[in-house]
């Protein structure tokens, strides 16, 4: 990675390898520039509009295979990395090849070709000379008898293992098509063969079972798939993916499927990769692709997280538009090409009256002459004629004004209410005064007109309220004190609770693991076959055993 200093600012400068290997671009990029930046230069510059189907992978300084984040700063990705070299490849292979135009096409028909050519694109020796022989067609032209002589497949690279059985083949099918295709003809009867292939958008992980057989996993549109010998193994597609995560170099994948008895069943398949950060990235591309391809929208994509409770958890939230996005914009913009190609009388014809906040004018004259006329209506005439035309649709006819309300007005019209509301006020004092002892007019004002004397309080009226106000008060300060000292209480004894309750929990699952991997019992033969027991065993539970025997053994 080359950079260089000018007025201050750093430019970082590396190479992007395209799909053709002899092809390349020459980038730059600032520190604060994101990963989603360079993406969007390289299709500008090839001229690729899906551009949210391919992405920019590197490999660091051990080896491991990454892609590039959107949606991070590149400098903090690639730190590391010197030279800088990055490659353009197809990150999410779609499930219909033809939702690619122009130039996004060729460059998946060059990436097919390029998986073919390096084993990724798996097929018998019948499909790889179907395959061959568009390759030649697209390199060489249609078949001349003249210039196309001997051996003429060998000079190209077709296919990884490439035999000679395989390139006679290839000639024959070449020999037999048809002069005159097309480019584009020949693209998409390529892709619809690889299309229909098991490894179609397989990038292969190596992997093992739990028996220690070598394996190689594969994720695409449809969903995880593991590869033996070539052929699939197995195939778990993305409805019945419930959850997948990670422990240690254990790539875990937990599923949740019906059987023919419509009983829903749970079922955990693990596999061991040759290293942690190989499994962190075998579990990112995995959360991508099937995100991308069953989310309705990315603004539903939640932050997932990676890596049991033995492992440092691993956080990713992912960035970018889903596939049914991508379709939803495409129809939609598919939909306003052909509204606006349609022909002005159309427009006219599906247009509707003007209304009476509608421009008046030349406009109202043009809606009103493109709807159809009976042959018994008159001409539309003008304001004057009100036998033609509502008043309403008159410019000529004064619409009624609207009356405001002066602030007097409100004053006057909010005297009675503030009567009213006073009145509500006073009567529910009144009525709170009434249950504590008293006695007002206003009661004596309700219970009817003929009673207008008032009644007079005594000394022994008055000391029994004042002792029963203070018996209030002092029952009143009694419940606060013994509200805020139940608080207290309450605090103090809940974190008093916690701590104790943490540790034994902590306590109860150390010994339980250890004695259950200890057993010998047929009990918890089951149990010691999960993968997450497995990860356990061998990657924490053996090794501090073997620790604490050689720091004890050397002690005694």
């Amino acid at each position: 990675m080359f950079k260089s200093r000018s007025e201050g600012n750093v430019v970082y400068k590396c190479t992007v390898r395209l799909l053709e290997d002899l092809d390349v671009l020459e980038c730059e990029f600032q520190p604060h520039h994101k990963g989603g930046f360079l993406l969007d230069y390289i299709c500008e510059q090839l001229e690729i509009t899906e551009k949210d189907y391919f992405g920019l992978r590197f490999v660091d300084t051990a080896k491991q295979r990454h892609w590039l984040d959107l949606a991070k700063t590149i400098i903090k990705q690639v730190k590391d990395v010197d030279p800088l070299v990055l490659s353009f490849r197809v990150k999410f292979y779609p499930a219909d090849p033809c939702r690619l135009t122009g130039y996004g096409k060729v460059m998946l028909f060059q990436q097919l070709k390029r998986d073919l050519r390096h084993g990724r694109l798996y097929c018998s020796i019948g499909e790889a000379a179907a395959l061959g022989a568009l390759i030649v067609q697209d390199e060489l032209g249609d078949f001349d008898p003249e210039t196309h002589t001997g051996e003429y497949v060998s000079s190209l690279k077709i296919a990884l293992r490439q035999t000679e059985q395989l390139e006679k083949k290839a000639m024959e099918l070449h020999r037999k098509r048809e002069p005159g295709q097309e480019t584009a003809a020949v693209f998409d009867e390529f892709v619809g063969i690889a299309r229909s292939l098991e490894t179609y958008g397989i990038d292969p992980h190596p992997v093992k079972d739990h028996r220690g057989t070598q394996l190689y996993l594969g994720i695409n549109f449809s969903g995880i798939s593991t590869f033996a010998a070539g052929r699939r193994a197995q195939h778990f597609r993305w409805p019945e993916v419930h959850k997948i995560n990670f422990e240690g170099k254990m790539f875990i994948i937990h599923l949740a499927y019906t059987d023919d008895r419509r009983e829903v069943k749970k079922h955990t398949v693990g596999f061991k990769c040759p290293s942690g950060s190989a499994c962190r990235y075998v579990w990112r591309c995995a959360i991508e692709q099937m995100l991308f391809f069953t989310l309705p929208t990315s603004q539903q994509a939640a932050v997932m997280s990676g890596g049991g409770f033995f492992s440092w958890g691993t956080k990713f939230k992912y960035s970018g538009r889903t596939e049914r996005e991508i379709l939803s914009e495409s129809l939609n913009a598919l939909r306003q090409q052909k509204l606006n190609n349609t022909s002005p009388s159309k427009r006219k014809a599906q247009s509707v009256p003007a209304t009476p906040s509608s421009p008046q004018g030349d406009l109202a004259e043009i809606r009103y002459s493109s709807l159809p006329r009976s042959t018994m209506s008159e001409p539309l005439g003008g304001c004057n004629d009100h036998h033609m035309v509502s008043s309403v649709y008159c410019t000529d006819n004064p619409l009624p004004t609207l009356e405001t309300v002066s602030e007097e007005a409100r004053k006057t019209n909010g005297e009675s209410n503030d009567h009213l509301s006073d009145y509500y006020f006073r009567d529910s004092f009144d009525h709170s005064s009434s249950e504590s002892g008293f006695t007002s007019n206003v009661i004596e004002n309700r219970l009817g007109s003929h009673l207008l004397h008032r009644q007079t309080y005594t000394s022994d009226n008055i000391s029994s309220l004042a002792m029963h106000s203070m018996a209030n008060n002092s029952a009143l300060i009694q419940q606060q004190n013994a509200s805020n000292s139940a608080k207290n209480v309450k605090k103090f004894s809940l974190i008093q609770a916690f701590v104790p309750s943490f540790f034994f929990v902590v306590v109860v699952l150390a010994v339980s693991a250890v004695y259950i991997l200890e057993s010998d019992s047929d009990m918890f033969s089951t149990m010691k076959n999960w993968p997450e027991m497995i990860c356990l065993r061998y990657q924490y539970y053996q090794p501090l055993k073997e620790f604490l025997a050689k720091k004890f053994g050397a002690i005694f």
